[in-house]
């Protein structure tokens, strides 16, 4: 069967990047022939399996985000400031080199990343070749651009309306769409499909500073999406320690967790806290860490794989609502007990991990209250609680499954395409 992926952005480092590459790599390794659209300039980087191939767009030099980032070769703007014309062309340019795919290679279905722009170029794309596509919905451009932009909700509901099937990755997100974009026809066809972990690859016998000190290799070339100089002279010696990974913005909770931080430190000596990780606050954080934190710049999937098990606890801070809470099962997955913000998806993903995982309310106090707890465990508990953890991942969110489950909608969306009227 071919399929075809259309992502707007590159294979690594945030959440719907991490998504596109592993459907990608799974629905390859289940025997299916498989483009992959994106902006990755580098997809050699990623073993993505003999029976993918990697398109990249020509989309000249305009690349519309939810979040200000540096991409190579290209001017990242946030999409609230495209104008008609310009949305017009980037949708233009994704829809042609779609069709031309689905064209030479007869799919039999699109999956399409982001209500916007994923949205609009499946619509277009497909119109032609007549493949029903798949809509998946992330919580970036909701909670970064939707939201505070009405406009962009019109530009959202017309690949919704017209998709064979959309898929979300938690309750939240249905209902967080469905209050931005309007209620209508497409939530009948909209499934609730979690993101996947590599549960070989996080793992709880993976970890290793040695092998990690040889892995953090300090490139230039990434800039800051890469490990900092000299992040692997800061881990030497590292015992103890809690961990956070993800981008550095106030919006994912960060300044949260230094706080709380702050208030635990003093009562366990031993510990260190590493975060690790890129973002716009990065120098506004570091200046307000405190003692005994660690910032080691971004580190790729290979070289967490070697940290994450090692830690005590991982904390996902996010103050803004997430779709999934993936960074708390990859620690899962390592037999790490995450800490989450009670709220989204990452509610839901603790819901999941039933006493592998702990939540808190928000507030500082309360996050050094649960750490607090999992701290003054000794290594026997938290391995007890970790083992817990993993043995959920496995059952729910394994990535094979998930793809498989997304393959699942293929008749469906056949069916769901003649509902939408296509």
């Amino acid at each position: 069967m071919h399929l075809a992926i259309w992502h707007g952005y590159l294979l690594a480092d945030t959440g719907s990047n991490i998504y596109t590459q592993a459907i990608a790599r799974a629905w390859g390794h289940l025997g299916h022939d498989v483009t992959l659209l994106c902006q990755e300039p580098r997809p050699e980087r990623y073993d993505l399996g003999p029976t993918v191939r990697v398109v990249r767009p020509d989309i000249g030099r305009l690349l519309p985000v939810f979040v200000l980032d540096r991409y190579e070769g290209l001017e990242a703007r946030h999409v609230a400031d495209f104008g008609a014309r310009e949305v017009a062309a980037y949708t233009r340019a994704n829809a042609r080199a779609l069709r031309a795919d689905l064209r030479e290679r007869e799919g039999a279905l699109v999956l399409a990343n982001h209500a916007v722009m994923g949205g609009p170029v499946a619509r277009s794309g497909t119109r032609g070749p007549g493949t029903p596509y798949v809509l998946k919905v992330h919580g970036s451009e909701l909670e970064y651009a939707i939201a505070g932009h009405e406009w962009l909700a019109p530009l959202a509901r017309g690949g919704l309306d017209e998709a064979a099937a959309v898929v979300v990755g938690s309750d939240h997100i249905r209902q967080r769409t469905a209050a931005l974009v309007g209620e209508g026809q497409w939530l009948e066809r909209t499934h609730t499909v979690p993101p996947g972990v590599d549960v070989e690859a996080f793992a709880p016998g993976r970890g290793s500073l040695a092998e990690l000190a040889r892995l953090l290799v300090h490139r230039p070339d990434l800039g800051d999406r890469g490990p900092d100089a000299g992040a692997a002279d800061r881990l030497t010696g590292l015992g103890r320690f809690v961990l956070y990974f993800g981008k550095l913005l106030r919006q994912k909770g960060v300044h949260t967790l230094l706080e709380a931080w702050r208030a635990v430190a003093e009562r366990h000596p031993g510990v260190t806290l590493v975060v690790v990780g890129f973002g716009t606050d990065r120098a506004e954080l570091e200046a307000d860490a405190g003692e005994r934190v660690v910032f080691t710049g971004a580190m790729d999937h290979a070289q967490l794989q070697r940290l994450v098990p090692l830690a005590d606890a991982v904390v996902v801070p996010s103050v803004l609502p997430e779709a999934f809470g993936m960074v708390a099962a990859e620690a899962a997955s390592c037999g790490v007990v995450p800490i989450v913000a009670d709220h989204s998806g990452l509610a839901e993903v603790a819901d999941g991990l039933g006493a592998g995982g702990r939540r808190f309310d928000g507030t500082a106090a309360d996050l050094a209250a649960r750490l607090d707890e999992l701290l003054s465990l000794d290594a026997d508990g938290r391995r007890r609680l970790g083992a817990i953890a993993r043995e959920a991942v496995i059952r729910r969110w394994s990535w094979e499954g998930i793809a498989g489950r997304l393959l699942e909608l293929v008749p469906e969306a056949a069916q769901g395409r003649a509902r939408a009227g296509r």
